[in-house]
């Protein structure tokens, strides 16, 4: 997939730096005619990435299916803080469904379209504990029947909504309210534990795979665009940081995406019929200590005595994901 590199005085929103771009390579947030699907007045905390990430991809899917979309939405942040009894901040067609059975719903749905010959589009979104944790049997379902819908998980990596309890999508090492500091595990959660739902997605050979991160919300609104132009199943993870449950800065979303991108540790590609096609190449490889120090999470990994080989195994881990994704294929080795 061909793209223009956009200079960093070219904004996501509709001010002057979007006049220097031609109308086809404005970002989806930089037109008059954007559908704000997740509106203003959600309860989202302060630097919330899900929120961000969430408004940008939906208005993205909607501009690609000509604003006719129907959403699913597991139980999780994203639901509690967009729908408190009795308002709504969806702009669109928007239905709540278990924890665990989004994909089944939004399957549903895509069938009942279908059935009544019309054309609408479905769109799934969940948390990763619904999606990694308690909805990935139908998810696997869904991508093994190859159903026609397209899955966003949006990953802020534990269960925040209910308390920030370890999901299967939590890094090694961090700590959550079930990984203390207890037993024979005294540096948060276990390492070769969790699962990459990305790689089990492209195991199933389904049209469309990508990682995205609202660190590049160019690159996520032209992912979720081209999802939205194959038919069949679908999945993009979005890795989205959440402050409260990460103990970071609010202000150091985006600075933690980044570096989570820059490091290794989030590798962000996609992938056809589970053939890698693409990967966001890295300039320079930084270390994952610049990332994990930002965290409250990481804290103890830094105390004296200073946790050097639980930083090292990190660091081992992101320097594997650029050698198996080949993110400085360009640009050298690895360290």
């Amino acid at each position: 997939m061909e793209k223009t590199t956009i200079k960093f005085y070219q904004t996501d929103t509709f001010t002057v730096g979007n006049r220097l771009l031609s109308e086809s390579e404005r970002s989806v947030q930089a037109g008059m005619q954007r559908t704000n699907a997740l509106n203003s007045g959600h309860r989202a905390c302060q630097g919330c990435g899900e929120a961000l990430g969430a408004r940008f991809a939906v208005d993205a899917a909607m501009r690609a299916a000509g604003n006719d979309l129907i959403a699913c939405n597991a139980t999780g942040c994203l639901e509690v803080f967009s729908t408190p009894y009795p308002e709504s901040s969806w702009q669109l067609p928007w239905i709540h469904s278990l924890f665990g059975n989004t994909a089944a719903v939004a399957t549903g749905v895509a069938a009942a379209q279908r059935v009544k010959g019309m054309k609408t589009r479905v769109l799934a979104q969940g948390g990763d504990g619904g999606t990694t944790d308690i909805g990935f049997g139908c998810l696997s379902g869904m991508f093994e029947r190859n159903d026609d819908v397209l899955y966003i998980c949006y990953d802020n990596e534990a269960y925040m909504n209910t308390g920030v309890q370890r999901s299967s999508a939590t890094p090694p090492a961090a700590r959550t309210a079930t990984t203390m500091p207890v037993g024979q595990h005294p540096n948060g959660n276990v390492f070769g534990k969790g699962k990459s739902v990305p790689l089990i997605a492209m195991a199933h050979e389904i049209p469309y795979v990508a990682t995205a991160s609202v660190a590049d919300l160019r690159d996520l609104e032209a992912k979720v665009t081209r999802a939205m132009s194959f038919h069949g199943a679908r999945y993009i993870h979005i890795h989205v940081p959440c402050p409260l449950g990460w103990g970071a800065n609010p202000a150091h979303t985006i600075k933690l995406a980044r570096l989570a991108i820059e490091s290794g540790l989030f590798p962000v590609f996609e992938a056809e019929h589970g053939e890698i096609t693409g990967h966001r190449a890295i300039r320079k490889q930084v270390p994952v200590e610049d990332y994990l120090a930002l965290q409250k999470r990481f804290a103890h990994l830094f105390r004296v005595p200073k946790q050097v080989e639980v930083i090292a195994q990190l660091q081992a881990i992101a320097n594997r994901n650029i050698r198996r994704f080949k993110l400085l294929e360009d640009r050298g080795a690895a360290a």
